[in-house]
Protein backbone atom coordinates (compact mmCIF):
# COMPACT_ATOMS: atom_id res chain seq x y z
CA UNK A 1 0.00 0.00 0.00
CA UNK A 2 1.53 3.39 -0.84
CA UNK A 3 2.72 5.69 1.66
CA UNK A 4 0.72 9.24 1.90
CA UNK A 5 1.06 12.19 3.34
CA UNK A 6 -1.52 11.49 6.13
CA UNK A 7 1.08 8.70 7.30
CA UNK A 8 3.74 10.57 7.62
CA UNK A 9 1.72 13.38 9.14
CA UNK A 10 0.21 10.81 11.48
CA UNK A 11 3.56 9.22 12.66
CA UNK A 12 5.17 12.97 13.25
CA UNK A 13 2.77 14.61 15.03
CA UNK A 14 2.01 17.72 12.21
CA UNK A 15 -0.76 18.35 9.90
CA UNK A 16 -0.46 17.24 6.23
CA UNK A 17 0.18 21.09 5.36
CA UNK A 18 3.17 21.18 7.48
CA UNK A 19 4.36 18.01 6.04
CA UNK A 20 3.85 18.97 2.38
CA UNK A 21 5.84 22.29 2.99
CA UNK A 22 8.45 20.55 4.68
CA UNK A 23 8.95 18.03 1.96
CA UNK A 24 8.41 21.18 -0.74
CA UNK A 25 11.25 23.07 0.87
CA UNK A 26 9.01 25.97 1.05
CA UNK A 27 11.04 28.72 2.21
CA UNK A 28 7.95 30.81 3.95
CA UNK A 29 7.08 28.26 6.43
CA UNK A 30 7.78 29.11 10.02
CA UNK A 31 8.59 25.93 11.59
CA UNK A 32 11.78 24.94 14.70
CA UNK A 33 14.83 22.46 12.84
CA UNK A 34 13.46 19.54 15.55
CA UNK A 35 9.75 19.26 13.83
CA UNK A 36 11.50 19.64 10.11
CA UNK A 37 14.03 16.84 10.82
CA UNK A 38 11.12 14.68 12.10
CA UNK A 39 9.30 14.91 9.53
CA UNK A 40 12.69 13.90 7.18
CA UNK A 41 12.98 11.18 8.98
CA UNK A 42 10.03 9.78 9.04
CA UNK A 43 9.44 10.11 5.43
CA UNK A 44 13.02 8.28 4.65
CA UNK A 45 11.77 5.60 7.38
CA UNK A 46 8.54 5.11 4.90
CA UNK A 47 10.47 5.24 1.99
CA UNK A 48 8.15 8.03 0.60
CA UNK A 49 10.04 8.78 -3.01
CA UNK A 50 7.92 11.51 -4.34
CA UNK A 51 9.54 14.98 -2.97
CA UNK A 52 13.32 13.18 -3.80
CA UNK A 53 12.13 13.59 -7.65
CA UNK A 54 12.28 17.59 -7.01
CA UNK A 55 15.30 17.44 -5.19
CA UNK A 56 17.46 18.83 -7.90
CA UNK A 57 14.93 22.01 -8.05
CA UNK A 58 14.61 22.57 -4.83
CA UNK A 59 16.59 25.59 -3.11
CA UNK A 60 19.79 24.68 -1.54
CA UNK A 61 19.94 25.30 2.11
CA UNK A 62 23.63 26.94 3.92
CA UNK A 63 23.85 27.43 7.45
CA UNK A 64 24.87 30.82 8.49
CA UNK A 65 27.28 29.83 11.56
CA UNK A 66 27.44 32.91 14.16
CA UNK A 67 30.43 32.26 16.27
CA UNK A 68 28.57 35.42 18.71
CA UNK A 69 25.47 35.28 20.43
CA UNK A 70 22.44 36.89 19.70
CA UNK A 71 23.44 39.29 22.60
CA UNK A 72 27.05 39.96 21.92
CA UNK A 73 26.29 40.60 17.99
CA UNK A 74 24.55 44.04 19.62
CA UNK A 75 27.30 45.32 21.16
CA UNK A 76 29.84 44.19 18.38
CA UNK A 77 27.82 45.67 15.17
CA UNK A 78 30.55 44.24 13.18
CA UNK A 79 29.77 40.47 13.09
CA UNK A 80 26.06 41.41 12.95
CA UNK A 81 26.54 43.77 9.65
CA UNK A 82 28.83 40.36 8.14
CA UNK A 83 25.56 37.98 9.13
CA UNK A 84 22.85 40.71 7.94
CA UNK A 85 24.47 41.19 5.23
CA UNK A 86 25.12 37.51 3.89
CA UNK A 87 21.64 36.46 4.89
CA UNK A 88 20.73 39.21 2.13
CA UNK A 89 23.03 38.17 -0.23
CA UNK A 90 22.13 35.14 -0.03
CA UNK A 91 18.29 35.92 -0.64
CA UNK A 92 19.43 37.35 -3.99
CA UNK A 93 21.32 34.97 -5.07
CA UNK A 94 18.49 32.03 -4.25
CA UNK A 95 19.81 30.45 -1.35
CA UNK A 96 17.95 29.49 2.20
CA UNK A 97 19.90 30.24 4.96
CA UNK A 98 19.90 28.43 8.41
CA UNK A 99 20.91 30.94 11.16
CA UNK A 100 23.13 29.35 13.74
CA UNK A 101 24.71 30.91 16.77
CA UNK A 102 27.41 30.51 19.41
CA UNK A 103 28.98 27.95 17.13
CA UNK A 104 26.23 25.45 18.29
CA UNK A 105 27.16 22.57 16.23
CA UNK A 106 24.37 20.34 17.29
CA UNK A 107 22.26 23.48 15.95
CA UNK A 108 23.32 23.16 12.09
CA UNK A 109 20.66 20.98 10.46
CA UNK A 110 22.92 17.56 8.66
CA UNK A 111 21.10 18.20 5.29
CA UNK A 112 22.75 22.11 4.46
CA UNK A 113 24.15 21.75 1.07
CA UNK A 114 27.16 24.14 2.93
CA UNK A 115 28.22 26.22 5.37
CA UNK A 116 29.10 30.04 5.61
CA UNK A 117 30.95 30.32 9.47
CA UNK A 118 31.18 34.06 10.72
CA UNK A 119 34.02 34.71 13.26
CA UNK A 120 36.86 33.20 14.84
CA UNK A 121 36.92 28.90 15.34
CA UNK A 122 39.34 26.01 16.78
CA UNK A 123 40.49 23.42 14.85
CA UNK A 124 38.30 20.87 16.46
CA UNK A 125 35.55 23.21 15.87
CA UNK A 126 36.71 23.65 11.78
CA UNK A 127 36.86 19.85 12.14
CA UNK A 128 32.59 19.51 13.43
CA UNK A 129 31.88 21.51 10.01
CA UNK A 130 33.80 19.08 8.21
CA UNK A 131 31.55 16.50 9.29
CA UNK A 132 28.63 17.95 8.33
CA UNK A 133 29.84 19.60 5.12
CA UNK A 134 33.00 20.08 2.84
CA UNK A 135 31.63 23.06 1.31
CA UNK A 136 32.65 26.12 3.94
CA UNK A 137 33.40 29.29 3.59
CA UNK A 138 35.03 31.47 6.66
CA UNK A 139 34.14 34.82 7.17
CA UNK A 140 37.18 37.06 9.44
CA UNK A 141 38.96 33.95 9.82
CA UNK A 142 41.94 32.97 7.82
CA UNK A 143 41.24 29.16 7.04
CA UNK A 144 43.08 28.62 3.82
CA UNK A 145 46.25 26.63 5.39
CA UNK A 146 42.89 23.98 6.65
CA UNK A 147 42.28 23.82 3.82
CA UNK A 148 38.58 25.82 2.99
CA UNK A 149 37.79 29.04 1.01
CA UNK A 150 37.88 32.26 3.61
CA UNK A 151 37.37 35.82 3.54
CA UNK A 152 39.64 38.25 5.72
CA UNK A 153 40.09 41.76 5.92
CA UNK A 154 43.51 43.45 5.28
CA UNK A 155 44.88 43.99 8.66
CA UNK A 156 48.46 44.54 7.86
CA UNK A 157 47.74 47.90 5.69
CA UNK A 158 45.17 48.77 8.01
CA UNK A 159 47.60 48.92 10.63
CA UNK A 160 50.35 50.74 8.93
CA UNK A 161 47.43 53.60 7.55
CA UNK A 162 46.71 54.34 11.30
CA UNK A 163 50.49 54.25 12.52
CA UNK A 164 51.09 56.36 9.41
CA UNK A 165 48.44 58.74 9.89
CA UNK A 166 49.37 59.62 13.69
CA UNK A 167 53.07 59.92 12.73
CA UNK A 168 52.03 62.56 9.85
CA UNK A 169 50.02 64.67 12.19
CA UNK A 170 53.53 64.54 14.37
CA UNK A 171 52.85 62.08 16.76
CA UNK A 172 55.57 59.37 17.76
CA UNK A 173 54.35 57.97 21.13
CA UNK A 174 51.89 55.41 19.76
CA UNK A 175 49.78 52.96 22.13
CA UNK A 176 47.16 50.04 21.40
CA UNK A 177 44.31 48.96 23.12
CA UNK A 178 44.75 45.49 21.99
CA UNK A 179 41.62 42.85 21.80
CA UNK A 180 42.04 39.22 23.90
CA UNK A 181 39.27 36.92 22.98
CA UNK A 182 38.64 33.11 22.90
CA UNK A 183 36.75 30.54 20.70
CA UNK A 184 33.82 29.32 21.99
CA UNK A 185 35.26 25.97 23.38
CA UNK A 186 37.95 28.14 25.20
CA UNK A 187 40.78 28.50 22.24
CA UNK A 188 42.65 31.60 22.56
CA UNK A 189 42.42 33.69 19.59
CA UNK A 190 45.83 36.09 18.40
CA UNK A 191 44.74 39.76 17.86
CA UNK A 192 46.65 40.15 13.91
CA UNK A 193 45.68 44.01 14.39
CA UNK A 194 48.65 43.72 17.61
CA UNK A 195 50.84 41.73 15.41
CA UNK A 196 51.26 44.12 12.66
CA UNK A 197 50.93 47.22 15.28
CA UNK A 198 54.07 45.92 17.09
CA UNK A 199 56.15 44.81 14.12
CA UNK A 200 55.66 48.09 12.34
CA UNK A 201 56.45 50.30 15.33
CA UNK A 202 59.94 48.19 15.81
CA UNK A 203 60.53 48.89 11.97
CA UNK A 204 60.64 52.53 12.78
CA UNK A 205 62.22 52.69 16.03
CA UNK A 206 58.79 53.44 18.22
CA UNK A 207 57.44 50.57 19.83
CA UNK A 208 57.07 50.80 23.44
CA UNK A 209 55.52 47.87 25.01
CA UNK A 210 54.18 50.08 27.98
CA UNK A 211 51.92 51.83 25.75
CA UNK A 212 49.53 48.43 24.92
CA UNK A 213 46.75 47.42 27.23
CA UNK A 214 44.36 44.52 26.41
CA UNK A 215 40.85 43.78 26.77
CA UNK A 216 38.30 41.41 25.06
CA UNK A 217 36.99 43.74 22.62
CA UNK A 218 33.65 44.90 24.51
CA UNK A 219 32.79 48.58 25.25
CA UNK A 220 33.54 47.76 29.35
CA UNK A 221 37.21 45.89 28.82
CA UNK A 222 37.45 49.61 26.40
CA UNK A 223 36.86 51.59 29.52
CA UNK A 224 38.62 49.96 31.79
CA UNK A 225 41.95 49.18 30.16
CA UNK A 226 41.45 53.27 29.50
CA UNK A 227 41.79 53.98 33.00
CA UNK A 228 44.38 51.85 33.82
CA UNK A 229 46.61 53.49 31.63
CA UNK A 230 46.06 56.70 32.26
CA UNK A 231 46.42 55.58 36.48
CA UNK A 232 49.81 53.97 35.11
CA UNK A 233 50.62 56.02 32.84
CA UNK A 234 49.69 59.45 34.07
CA UNK A 235 51.57 62.47 32.07
CA UNK A 236 53.84 59.66 29.81
CA UNK A 237 49.98 58.65 28.28
CA UNK A 238 51.01 58.34 24.42
CA UNK A 239 49.57 60.79 22.05
CA UNK A 240 48.39 58.14 19.94
CA UNK A 241 46.04 55.57 20.40
CA UNK A 242 44.92 52.79 17.89
CA UNK A 243 41.80 50.69 19.18
CA UNK A 244 41.67 47.25 18.70
CA UNK A 245 37.81 47.53 17.64
CA UNK A 246 34.60 50.01 18.21
CA UNK A 247 33.20 49.20 21.18
CA UNK A 248 35.86 49.01 23.17
CA UNK A 249 37.50 52.49 21.27
CA UNK A 250 33.56 53.88 22.90
CA UNK A 251 34.53 52.92 26.03
CA UNK A 252 37.70 54.18 25.88
CA UNK A 253 36.57 57.42 25.28
CA UNK A 254 34.35 57.28 27.85
CA UNK A 255 37.34 56.83 30.48
CA UNK A 256 38.84 59.90 28.76
CA UNK A 257 36.25 62.20 29.04
CA UNK A 258 35.84 61.30 32.70
CA UNK A 259 39.49 62.16 33.04
CA UNK A 260 39.12 65.51 31.33
CA UNK A 261 41.57 64.63 28.53
CA UNK A 262 41.21 66.88 25.48
CA UNK A 263 40.60 64.46 22.38
CA UNK A 264 42.46 64.94 19.77
CA UNK A 265 44.77 67.61 21.42
CA UNK A 266 46.15 65.52 24.03
CA UNK A 267 44.91 61.75 22.98
CA UNK A 268 43.99 61.33 19.30
CA UNK A 269 42.11 57.81 18.55
CA UNK A 270 41.58 55.70 15.88
CA UNK A 271 39.48 53.09 16.37
CA UNK A 272 38.82 49.54 13.95
CA UNK A 273 35.59 48.20 11.81
CA UNK A 274 33.80 51.44 11.43
CA UNK A 275 30.20 50.67 12.37
CA UNK A 276 27.37 53.07 13.39
CA UNK A 277 28.48 53.71 16.70
CA UNK A 278 31.18 55.12 15.68
CA UNK A 279 29.47 58.31 13.93
CA UNK A 280 27.27 58.85 16.65
CA UNK A 281 29.60 59.23 19.99
CA UNK A 282 31.26 62.70 21.09
CA UNK A 283 33.61 63.56 19.11
CA UNK A 284 33.07 61.34 16.43
CA UNK A 285 35.54 58.47 15.83
CA UNK A 286 38.05 58.01 13.33
CA UNK A 287 38.04 54.43 12.40
CA UNK A 288 39.70 52.25 9.45
CA UNK A 289 37.07 50.98 7.89
CA UNK A 290 35.76 47.50 6.73
CA UNK A 291 33.60 46.88 4.43
CA UNK A 292 31.29 44.39 5.72
CA UNK A 293 28.53 44.30 3.09
CA UNK A 294 31.32 43.45 0.24
CA UNK A 295 32.26 40.96 2.54
CA UNK A 296 29.19 39.38 2.74
CA UNK A 297 28.69 39.14 -1.20
CA UNK A 298 31.99 38.02 -1.36
CA UNK A 299 31.61 35.04 1.36
CA UNK A 300 27.67 34.62 -0.88
CA UNK A 301 29.82 34.38 -4.15
CA UNK A 302 32.73 32.29 -2.59
CA UNK A 303 30.20 29.39 -1.37
CA UNK A 304 28.26 29.48 -4.66
CA UNK A 305 31.19 28.94 -6.90
CA UNK A 306 32.11 25.63 -3.83
CA UNK A 307 29.05 23.99 -4.25
CA UNK A 308 28.93 24.38 -8.33
CA UNK A 309 32.87 23.31 -8.27
CA UNK A 310 33.36 21.24 -4.98
CA UNK A 311 36.75 19.84 -5.66
CA UNK A 312 38.51 23.26 -6.64
CA UNK A 313 41.48 24.54 -4.66
CA UNK A 314 40.65 26.54 -1.75
CA UNK A 315 40.82 30.21 -2.12
CA UNK A 316 41.64 33.25 0.34
CA UNK A 317 40.20 36.68 -0.24
CA UNK A 318 41.52 39.47 1.13
CA UNK A 319 39.47 42.71 1.36
CA UNK A 320 40.84 46.12 1.40
CA UNK A 321 40.46 48.62 4.08
CA UNK A 322 40.59 52.29 4.07
CA UNK A 323 40.67 54.76 7.23
CA UNK A 324 37.92 57.65 7.64
CA UNK A 325 39.12 60.41 9.48
CA UNK A 326 36.30 62.58 11.79
CA UNK A 327 36.68 64.44 15.10
CA UNK A 328 39.46 61.43 16.93
CA UNK A 329 42.45 62.73 15.01
CA UNK A 330 43.97 66.40 14.30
Amino acid sequence: MAVTLHDIADKAGVSIATVSRILNNDVTLSVNEKTRQRVLATAEEFNYTKHKRARNNQVQRVAVVQWYSLTQELDDLYYMAIRMGIERAAQQQGLQTVPVYENNMEEIPRDVTGIIAIGKFSDSQVQALRLVTSNIVFVDYDSLAAGYDCLVPDFENAVRSVISEFVSEGINDIGMLAGTEKTTDRQIVPDLRRFYFESNLRQQNLYHPEFIFAGDYTSMSGYNAMKKAIATLGDRMPHGIFVANDPMAVGALKAIQEAKINVPNRIALISFNDTAIVKYVYPSMSAVHVATDEMAHAAVDMMIKRLQNPNNDPCKTVVGTHLIKRQTTR
